[in-house]
């Protein structure tokens, strides 16, 4: 059973991390741990980001949430609008066509606990969550859930919108 799970979250996480899709969890690891992705974490806390202008904030906050809401429902329109066009870390196309499959597949809900922008500047934001994930594969009934934690990078284009997405699963 938890080689269904592996592969629907390897499907669409290696869709969504781009270039760092051939790397191993320890490779993906040292990339966050060295900053790449943005962020530190020290001695298991997560350090927020400094000078964010407060409606800025509220903006990037909202677009993590709706990114993993439209998710969630399952509405490809809505993730289709909160994901870059011009992404680093995926191809948007791609992308698209691996979200269409799992929403076909699976009944996966994400939710996220310790949302915090831990990089800001002002054309880019990166936030940190904690993720548990709950998959339920439609044709079986199977299901397992998971935890890890995400660095969603975000760009300011027409509004905040996905453009790669770092994952390190706890398990």
């Amino acid at each position: 059973m938890k080689n269904w799970l592996m592969a629907v979250m390897a499907l669409f996480l290696l869709t969504a991390c781009g270039d760092e899709k051939d790397a191993s969890p320890e490779q993906l690891q040292k990339t966050i741990d060295e900053g790449t992705a943005g962020f530190e974490m020290l001695g298991g806390k997560i350090q927020e980001a400094t000078g964010v202008p407060e409606d800025e904030r509220q903006q990037i906050i909202d677009a993590f949430n709706e990114y993993i809401a439209a998710f969630n429902d399952k509405d490809l329109q809505r993730y289709k609008t909160i994901i870059s066009q011009n992404a680093k870390g995926f191809d948007y196309e791609e992308d698209v066509k691996a979200v269409t499959e799992v929403f076909k597949q699976y009944d996966i809900n994400r939710s996220a606990e310790d949302i915090t922008i831990v990089n800001y500047k002002a054309d880019e934001a990166q936030v940190f969550s904690n993720l548990t994930t709950t998959t339920k594969e439609l044709e079986t009934g199977a299901e397992m859930s998971g935890k890890g934690r995400q660095v969603t990078v975000f760009v300011k284009e027409d509004h905040w919108k996905v453009s790669s997405i770092y994952y390190i699963g706890d398990e």
